[in-house]
């Protein structure tokens, strides 16, 4: 019990997997910014069918977040747009991953909250995971921030290359928030900017004993709690993806069409979701292959919360649910869906696997020429993630 409590208040668990969650729905929700780009105005905008007088009727009864209920002016909604979609990249890519984790969880939550009716499945996943994400340490690996850390670390530094940006990153988002609370405060829906102030504050906290006492005490509990939040998010995240399977295969199994195993052929008949009508019908033709392809949907999603317990079964039901997935995109003409709920199967993909598959990544990067030079000079130490992966699978 003692060890348990140790690594759970000591590490950050998951950082790999944290990794490829922050990646995976950071990347999904840009590439559907950037793909209904021409068509915002009628998804989330002043042009849409639900216009800004109904949603703000409705906010007003679920009391949801919305940046574009402050007002319905356009500008408004092209500049929450376009920090969507740049916060979108930042996290990508890890740059203070902290600080983007929140803005991105507003662009989400703004531009969904606007437009309900226009999500599906994949929209809310991507919905609950920003807000997880805000949550975690999702940043340790796989990040500008990582890379930042560790060249700071080589050179003998204290951890505070490109500090200036950190500040000024910080001070214009307090303003930000400021000029947004006392808009919320008067709309009434103040719920989460309490919580983003609460988040300004312990970074501002956070960067200030940094500085004073980066080896005390404080310091050392701020990294205590961070890792317990962190540890608790990715254990609400992993829940999260059970739940989702678990209910989806309940009520499947009460369903009649699944239960005859004739569910998938429907939706292979319908021109909304055909986007390749030959595939479609080779598919729908086969009785035997519907018949298989339902119930081992059904089989799948029901069993994959028990096979926890087992790593083996659990890795090859979540290979079989990713390729799942990837068959939703391509037949039924559902790719962001089916991103999404691939990166949240992520979660579980092994610290070995993902390890592996940075280390050929870093390989591949440093053999690539770069500017003023050639790649890596054969013999030199690879990154720490290579020399971890060849330790792990050999």
């Amino acid at each position: 019990m003692a060890a348990a409590i140790q690594r759970v208040t000591a590490t950050a668990l998951g950082p790999y997997q944290t990794a490829v969650v922050r990646i995976g729905f950071s990347f999904t929700w840009l590439v559907f910014l950037l793909w209904e780009f021409p068509q915002r105005h009628e998804l989330y905008g002043p042009e849409g069918p639900w216009s800004w007088d109904m949603a703000r009727q409705l906010i007003g009864t679920n009391h949801s977040f919305t940046v574009l209920m402050w007002s319905d002016s356009g500008l408004l909604f092209e500049a929450v747009y376009a920090i969507a979609v740049l916060s979108s990249v930042l996290l990508l890519l890890g740059w203070r991953t902290r600080a983007m984790s929140a803005v991105f969880m507003v662009g989400v939550l703004s531009l969904q909250n606007r437009s309900i009716f226009m999500g599906d499945g994949g929209d809310n996943v991507i919905h609950l995971m920003a807000i997880y994400l805000v949550f975690t340490r999702c940043g340790q690996v796989w990040s500008l921030d990582a890379g930042r850390a560790r060249k700071a670390a080589a050179e003998g530094g204290t951890g505070r290359a490109g500090a200036a940006a950190g500040p000024v990153l910080w001070a214009l988002l307090g303003a930000v928030l400021l000029v947004g609370s006392l808009l919320e405060w008067v709309g009434g829906e103040w719920w989460l900017i309490l919580i983003l102030w609460i988040l300004w504050l312990s970074q501002g906290a956070w960067w200030l004993v940094d500085r004073r006492a980066p080896g005390g005490e404080l310091r050392t509990l701020l990294d205590v709690l961070a890792n317990l939040l962190h540890n608790a998010a990715l254990a609400v995240i992993m829940a999260e993806v059970c739940l989702i399977y678990a209910t989806a295969g309940w009520y499947k199994i009460q369903g009649s069409r699944w239960q005859d195993g004739s569910a998938l052929y429907y939706p292979l008949k319908l021109d909304y979701f055909t986007p390749w009508p030959a595939l479609s019908d080779i598919l729908a033709g086969s009785g035997l292959m519907v018949m298989v392809v339902t119930y081992a949907t059904v089989v799948v999603q029901v069993a994959f919360p028990f096979t926890l317990f087992n790593r083996k079964v659990k890795n090859a039901l979540l290979a079989v649910m990713m390729l799942e997935h990837a068959g939703i995109a391509v037949l039924l003409g559902l790719p962001f869906f089916s991103l999404a709920m691939i990166a949240a199967d992520a979660v579980f993909l092994p610290t070995a696997l993902l390890v592996w598959l940075g280390g050929r990544a870093a390989l591949g990067r440093d053999r690539l020429p770069r500017r003023g030079g050639r790649g890596r000079v054969p013999g030199q130490r690879g990154a720490p993630d290579e020399q971890v992966a060849r330790t792990l699978v050999g």
